[in-house]
């Protein structure tokens, strides 16, 4: 039985990587995700944006990111800029203005795939650990015990297989628009 709270864990730690992997591929609307972990080389040290100023959305397709220090701000433009995310990077006053541009039918439908695929991965990765854990369930000599740890590992492939169809669907439903 401990098994079965061990692959609980496993498949929300799946579930989260997906989650966060999905937050990372941009919209048709601005997320602060798609910037707040650039690398950001300052003062000789490798920061993230998030370290260096607070991020804000300002509707209907920019961010906005304040840094904390007017002397990081080229900075920062420059490291954004470099990561040829398709997204409008100005420089104004003490603030940095990121605009997310419309997405494209073409572009909507290579973001479907990628994130299809990510689901996909994440489905794969979740029958490997369930193979595994199924192989101890069979291994059970009280037959009991065996068809209760079943039920179990189905009711915990299903609840993952939910979390993991809403992520899809939410995720398709901000793509799409």
């Amino acid at each position: 039985m401990d098994y079965l709270k061990k692959l609980e864990v496993k498949f929300n730690q799946i579930a989260e990587a997906l989650k966060e992997e999905l937050a990372s591929l941009r919209t048709s609307r601005p997320s602060p995700k798609l910037v707040e972990n650039i690398k950001v080389e300052y003062l000789g040290q490798i920061m993230i944006v998030k370290q260096l100023g607070s991020i804000a959305i300002e509707p209907p397709r920019d961010l906005v990111i304040s840094v904390w220090d007017k002397n990081a701000l080229p900075a920062v433009t420059k490291a954004i800029e470099s990561e040829n995310l398709g997204l409008g990077v100005s420089p104004q006053g003490n603030v940095i203005r990121v605009k997310t541009p419309e997405l494209t039918e073409e572009r909507r439908r290579e973001l479907e795939k990628l994130v299809r695929a990510a689901t996909e991965n994440a489905r794969i990765k979740m029958r490997v650990e369930r193979d595994a854990v199924n192989k101890l369930v069979n291994a059970e000599v009280d037959k009991d015990a065996k068809f209760r740890s079943k039920e179990q590992l189905q009711k915990l492939v299903d609840k993952f297989n939910e979390t993991i169809e809403k992520a899809l669907e939410d995720k398709l439903r901000d793509i799409n628009g």
